[in-house]
């Protein structure tokens, strides 16, 4: 299943401490890159929680955050009395250097987790925001899904449009082959001597070689049957499709530069337009 790098969803539940809430955004990103913000009440369970991200999620920049807030008409307030006791302790050291110090309570409570709201069972809340990620990663990988199915319809739809080019390109070989001969064998009846019939077929026949793309063509045809196994993968894809793509381009380029048609031409042009169109989805994909 092809999913976009590019997707947001969102949950939230009630606990015995408030209303925990969640949120991921994602944006384009050659690697897994992951920004948490947490309340001070889940910062021991970051890394739990960034491992259950990269569990299933492969590449894009992920903006996840977490929020705690306390009921409603919740006034109850507590002191962390182990850190204004360590706070203390360090005043305490640090006044025997700088006398003149002072701290207000004001500054104090500030200190952030002096102050609490309820007293937060920190194991409980971590399995309380796990279970609420899990959720909230259905609901984004389902977006990225549907966002996927999308990228992979405008893809394969110009991926036909390559195949057909790469058709008409066939079927003008022979007829383009035939007019350099054309004109070659007009040339040399200009020359002023005359030249020798096996030589001059010699030369005619490296001249068609050196102008030859079925090797091109049948390359691309292969490529095109991969892009349409990766498009129906169900694994990450996003890099595979990269280096897909770069084999395309060189096709596309090896036969535009081995055009002696104006037709050909503009079917290498033509080609260089799609593939750059394709590249623009594959930017999105995971």
């Amino acid at each position: 299943m092809i999913r976009s790098m590019t997707a947001w969803a969102g949950g939230e539940r009630s606990t015995a401490w408030g209303t925990l809430s969640c949120e991921l955004r994602s944006v384009n990103h050659r690697f897994l890159e992951i920004g948490l913000r947490l309340p001070d009440d889940l910062r021991a369970a970051e890394a739990a929680l960034r491992e259950r991200i990269s569990a299933r999620l492969n590449r894009g920049k992920i903006d996840a955050v977490l929020r705690l807030r306390a009921p409603e008409g919740s006034t109850a307030l507590a002191i962390n009395h182990a850190l204004v006791e360590q706070l203390g302790d360090l005043a305490g050291q640090l006044r025997e250097r700088f006398p003149a110090m002072t701290v207000s309570l004001t500054e104090l409570l500030q200190y952030p987790g002096v102050v609490r709201g309820v007293a937060v069972d920190p194991l409980a809340l971590q399995t309380q925001a796990l279970e609420l990620l899990d959720e909230v990663l259905d609901g984004f990988i389902a977006a990225r899904e549907r966002e996927g199915e999308k990228l992979a319809a405008a893809i394969a739809e110009r991926v036909d449009g390559i195949e057909r080019i790469a058709g008409q390109v066939r079927e003008l070989i022979p007829a383009i082959r035939e007019g350099q001969r054309a004109k070659l064998t007009a040339r040399l009846a200009d020359l002023p001597h005359p030249v020798d019939p096996g030589r001059a077929e010699a030369e005619l026949v490296l001249w068609l070689q050196k102008l030859d793309v079925d090797e091109e063509l049948d390359r691309l045809a292969s490529h095109i049957t991969e892009i349409r196994r990766v498009l129906r993968s169900r694994e990450p894809v996003g890099r595979r499709l990269d280096f897909l793509l770069q084999e395309f381009n060189r096709e596309a380029n090896t036969t535009g530069s081995k055009s002696v048609d104006s037709r050909t031409s503009n079917a290498a042009v033509e080609l260089k337009v799609l593939i750059d169109q394709i590249r623009e989805q594959v930017q999105n994909i995971e």
